[in-house]
């Protein structure tokens, strides 16, 4: 039998994007007032790792309100969460905060301590693994 993907809660997983951003900002805000200036380019790893684990947090609580959807649906859900992360960040960043393309792209630049990769690629992942470990697919 062929998995469907459920539209319904894809739209709904949206809610809980939209969560994750004001702490995303929150958390960056935080890295650069108070982190940078205590452990230097430490913070960027720091404030990746806190990113990734409010992303699992909150993932973790609110994708079982959502209901019982096939694997699929939260494989699709992870890659739209992702591409989504990927598209306000580069519009926040030319768009609010006057960064170049270039100047954006050094953030997915890992060799720098700059984990974002790390973050973009846990938030399209993070959809699968909480339906996993909870067992709703």
């Amino acid at each position: 039998m062929q998995a469907h993907i459920n539209s319904k809660i894809i739209k709904k997983s949206l809610l809980i994007w939209l969560a994750i951003i004001p702490i995303a900002i929150i958390n960056g805000v935080l890295r650069e007032k108070i982190l940078t200036h205590i452990i230097g380019n430490y913070a960027f790893f720091v404030s990746g790792i806190i990113l990734i684990s409010a992303i699992f947090i909150i993932t973790w609580i609110f994708l079982p309100r959502l209901g019982k959807g096939s694997q699929k649906t939260y494989i699709v859900i992870g890659l739209l969460w992702a591409a989504l992360t990927v598209i306000f960040e580069f519009c926040m960043g030319i768009f609010v905060s006057g960064f170049s393309i270039s100047q954006i792209i050094t953030a997915y630049d890992i060799t720098t301590g700059n984990i974002w990769l790390v973050v973009v690629i846990f938030t399209g992942f993070s959809p699968w693994l909480t339906a996993k470990l909870r067992h709703i697919f």
